[in-house]
């Protein structure tokens, strides 16, 4: 792929950044208070945001000694082989799909809440939500116009998500300023809810809300800036997400009591309402949510059609895939293929958001798991490669990601309490792994170990 660095330092943020603060801090902050209490919902965002930082420490090291496309697979093909380099980058695949998936089915539940009128035609019943042929219209056409933007070149892309992050922001700092003289710390009761058991409830979607950081290395090779500054954003957008969860859960809790966060639909945007008295701050909170979807879907798209371009560049899935637009240069296969599984998720209604989320959730942190373990294995038999952004104390810091992603793994296993449905989530994993398994046969498998062999 014939590739132009054009994303600057205000880019790179603003993909990592509104890739990770997607619809969820406004749909799901009630829930996750109801699951572990408000400073139980925010400990778990502060804890696995260590977890995440870790991680992210050794991506930034990795971004900045191997800073080629495909971020992930160069680094797990180099230190552990091709085999595991697929593993890893078919796993996150799944993590970059189910975000692009979710975002088909929330749009349209966001532009109802603004525009109840917009839910028509209803078709059929998934438990108990029913599946509309409007929200499916609006899911898809949003899906083809996003997917025809990224066709155009990444630095399309890269200038809509600037301007759509500073909406999000905006609407963050509408609720923290009305919050100042309203609610109070007794609100914020019940401070824990099930101890550890509603903190890990909430610990095990986290993965899927931090996903986003890793685009930038899938990137690596468009950015205009030092390999060193490409290694500082990592961690840098990282802090930022978890600044922005906790906080979120807090300002919740604070501006309403228990019964109200209960009451809500969407908790964020009626803090919105209580700390300013005004039905137009929750509107313009679901307007930064609805931002906060074309973020994450756009990244998304940026990263995810970036690694099906390079395994099929490397001989691990068909190389039709590998084709590229031929103006702008844009994995044009690439962004096809995830339109089309993307745009499957929306017939199976509201209920797939949380199976996506979780199951999405698994794919991540395996691949968590095979970037540290390749970061330990390059410091061992690469010690001389040169490393703009070096981490002090490497190994201990590499353990620790690996440690902390095995044990964020084991929570999603049947003797876990917050383990995966049975059987649409194990249903997800399966299918994607057998589907990753058949390409994989059919390409041939891979004999090389570098991101653009073909």
């Amino acid at each position: 792929m014939q590739l132009v660095r054009v994303l600057k330092q205000r880019h790179v943020l603003a993909l990592a950044f509104g890739a990770m603060i997607g619809w969820s801090w406004v749909l799901l902050t009630g829930n996750w208070i109801e699951r572990a209490g408000t400073l139980g919902a925010a400990l778990a965002f502060v804890g696995a945001g260590v977890a995440m930082t870790l991680i992210a420490l050794t991506y930034a090291e990795l971004a900045s000694a191997l800073p080629q496309l495909g971020g992930e697979h160069v680094w797990v093909a180099r230190a552990l082989g091709p085999g595991f380099a697929f593993t890893c980058t078919w796993a996150l695949l799944l993590g970059y799909g189910s975000v692009v998936a979710f975002e088909v089915v929330a749009l349209p539940i966001a532009l109802t809440y603004l525009f109840p009128e917009l839910a028509q035609w209803p078709l059929w019943q998934v438990g108990e939500s029913t599946v509309y042929a409007s929200h499916l219209a609006i899911g898809i056409a949003a899906a083809i116009g996003l997917t025809l933007i990224n066709l155009r070149g990444i630095a399309s892309a890269a200038g809509i998500q600037g301007w759509v992050t500073f909406l999000i922001v905006a609407s963050g700092l509408l609720l923290a300023s009305g919050a100042v003289g309203t609610g109070g710390a007794q609100n914020l009761d019940p401070w824990f809810t099930d101890g550890a058991i509603g903190v890990a409830g909430v610990v095990v979607m986290v993965p899927l809300m931090f996903v986003g950081f890793d685009v930038i290395p899938q990137a690596a090779e468009e950015i205009d800036l030092p390999a060193k500054k490409i290694g500082r954003l990592v961690v840098v957008s990282v802090v930022a997400a978890v600044v922005w969860y906790a906080a979120m859960v807090l300002l919740v809790g604070w501006v309403l009591d228990d019964r109200g966060r209960t009451e809500a639909e969407l908790a964020t945007a009626r803090a919105a309402v209580v700390a300013w008295n005004w039905e137009g701050a929750g509107r313009f909170m679901v307007c930064g949510g609805i931002a906060g979807i074309l973020t994450t879907w756009n990244a998304f798209l940026v990263g995810g059609s970036r690694l099906v371009y390079v395994l099929a560049r490397a001989g691990q899935l068909p190389a039709w895939l590998g084709q590229e637009h031929p103006g702008s240069h844009a994995p044009a296969r690439a962004l096809i293929a995830l339109l089309v599984i993307s745009c499957a998720a929306p017939w199976f209604g509201r209920p797939v958001l949380v199976w996506l989320v979780d199951a999405g959730s698994v794919g991540v942190v395996v691949a968590y798991a095979c970037v540290a373990a390749s970061f330990l294995r390059l410091r061992q038999v690469e010690p001389d490669l040169v490393r703009p952004y070096r981490v002090r104390y490497g190994r201990s810091i590499g353990w620790s990601a690996l440690v902390m992603t095995s044990v964020m793994a084991m929570l999603y296993l049947p003797w876990s309490p917050s383990a995966l449905v049975w059987p649409q989530e194990w249903v997800i994993c399966g299918v994607w792994a057998a589907l990753g398994l058949a390409l994989y046969v059919i390409a041939g498998g891979s004999r090389t170990a570098g991101s653009h062999a073909a």
